[in-house]
């Protein structure tokens, strides 16, 4: 990337082949504006980001430690304070990414409204998210430029020195971090996924995440109701997404593929097995069968087939479809990450039931037996009761240690007990508090989880905080409910969007209506601005 003086120089030279035609064109503005935007298009952003995330993938793989995080969210204006607060409190956004859940697509940003989280809503509206996340972030970078470069303005005009601004606008780090994007599962068949792909990849997404779900059927992650698809059909929309990053030039683009087979009971297609031992064969051995003996064992309408030489029939639901065995879950999963990873995918996503990070060990550590460098994306997701979980968990640890447990609730007994407020300050809640507090890193160490995120929290962020606001400001508290719970604290954490105008690009819009209209400009800002009392 070219320095600030260079693109001055560059575009000095432009002005002077165009002659007196561009005169009013200053080389510097014009620069400025430039850098403000250095990203022209969602390619540009995907490509850029890809980089990034391969980086760390290999990081990764050098240290375990050594993991990425992300949140997700919902509108492009909580993926940009997400990472105005990452790089003002931690200083680098490295290492932190934007999750791009589709639940919180069907329940928040549908034109039919809230929805459950079934693939229902408009396929358009995630690239849409995408775009307008990185249009946010895009702006982030612009209004701190501006910042630096009024700094500049100020530093020219009181004789200051100017040589540690340049420096920072020339190692400016932008707030444009990589997207994890959620698919679904796929929004129909392989060319129905591979279009989509290509919108989310033009619109900036370099890492998109797909799950081995019947598309039609699809169910939220920590639902009931979950069906699978056979392996081959999976891979097709794997393949489908490769093609449609080569396609864009995105080389080096991600995918991450998503098994729900751990709570998933159910398949609608059963594979036809060409060769013995092949994938659909694989998958069918899951099944839940009975064994036919004679056509007396057949009903109408039954099928049958043959398994390790024994002619049977899959147990069929009313609703047609069929059941898998009880206790193949996990091996359904370890087929599943394994399969993924060697026929494209580049990450595993396994749903699980709790955050618990020997069970999620115990999976990988399988998958890695044949892909050493398999990795995780693991969702640290609002659906597990977290304080529940790691308490039951503390509690049955102690008690096999054979800890004197008689003070605490017998979860097994009366699990609520135990998410009493009154349990907070019990040895055994800290010690709870400690593994939540850990888990990222544990999970990390010992279970190959690359990235963690978690896929809902601005949905619970913003519930709980206008819950709050509004409890007071319509309570006793009135005006004072925002004053002393919103505004102080904005003002004290040195928050930008305390200044809300200048966070919305007003003071942008003044510095470009000067560079187009010179002394004629007609700004918001100015001695009279309210702005002017932060």
């Amino acid at each position: 990337m070219s320095t600030y003086q260079q693109e001055i120089d560059h575009i000095s030279t432009l002005c002077q082949i165009q002659g007196t035609a561009w005169n009013a064109i200053n080389p510097e503005y014009a620069t400025r504006m430039r850098l403000q935007n250095r990203f022209r298009t969602g390619l540009d952003i995907a490509k850029y980001t890809a980089k990034i995330m391969r980086q760390d993938m290999a990081d990764y793989d050098k240290d375990h430690n050594d993991y990425t995080q992300s949140l997700g969210c919902w509108h492009g204006f909580t993926a940009q304070q997400m990472m105005m607060a990452v790089k003002r409190h931690q200083k680098t956004t490295k290492k932190s990414y934007v999750y791009l859940s589709g639940w919180m697509v069907a329940a928040l940003r549908s034109d039919f409204g809230p929805l459950p989280d079934q693939s229902m809503h408009e396929k358009t509206a995630v690239a849409n998210l995408i775009e307008e996340i990185y249009t946010f972030l895009k702006q982030a970078d612009a209004r701190e430029l501006d910042h630096l470069y009024k700094d500049l303005d100020r530093a020219r005009a009181t004789g200051g020195d100017v040589s540690a601004i340049i420096n920072q606008i020339d190692n400016f780090e932008t707030h444009i971090v990589p997207i994890i994007a959620d698919i679904d599962a796929g929004f129909g068949n392989e060319e129905a996924t591979y279009l989509l792909a290509k919108k989310m990849i033009e619109a900036g997404a370099c890492c998109i995440q797909i799950e081995n779900q019947v598309s039609d059927a699809k169910q939220c992650g920590h639902q009931a109701g979950k069906v699978t698809v056979p392996h081959e059909d999976f891979l097709s929309k794997i393949n489908a997404v490769r093609y449609a990053f080569l396609e864009l030039g995105v080389d080096d683009g991600i995918i991450v593929a998503r098994t729900d087979s751990l709570g998933a009971s159910l398949t609608q297609k059963i594979p036809v097995s060409r060769t013995p031992g092949d994938l659909a064969s694989q998958y069918n051995s899951f099944l839940d069968t009975t064994p036919v003996n004679s056509p007396d064992d057949l009903k109408d309408g039954d099928m049958t087939m043959k398994i390790d030489g024994q002619l049977v029939k899959p147990v069929r639901l009313d609703n047609g479809l069929y059941q898998f065995r009880e206790g193949t879950e996990k091996q359904r999963v370890v087929l599943d990450c394994i399969t993924s990873l060697q026929s494209g995918a580049d990450l595993l996503w396994i749903e699980t039931e709790k955050p618990h990070v020997k069970q999620i060990a115990e999976l990988v550590n399988e998958i890695k037996e044949t892909v050493p460098n398999a990795k995780l994306v693991y969702n640290n997701s609002p659906s597990f009761n977290w304080t529940l979980k790691f308490r039951e968990q503390v509690y049955q640890e102690w008690q096999a240690q054979g800890k004197d447990v008689s003070a605490y609730p017998d979860p097994s007994v009366d699990a609520k007990a135990l998410m009493h407020s009154t349990m907070d300050a019990t040895d055994l809640a800290k010690e709870a508090d400690l593994l939540v507090q850990n888990f990222q890193r544990d999970g990390a160490r010992e279970a190959g989880i690359f990235h963690h995120l978690i896929t809902l929290p601005t949905y619970h962020t913003a519930a709980l905080s206008t819950d709050i606001l509004a409890e007071g400001y319509f309570g006793d508290l009135g005006m004072l409910a925002y004053v002393r719970d919103v505004q102080r604290q904005e003002i004290r954490r040195e928050q930008a969007s305390v200044k809300h105008q200048d966070l919305a690009g007003s003071n942008i819009g003044d510095t470009h209506k000067e560079y187009f209209s010179g002394d004629n400009a007609l700004k918001a800002g100015g001695e009279a601005n309210t702005m002017n009392q932060f």
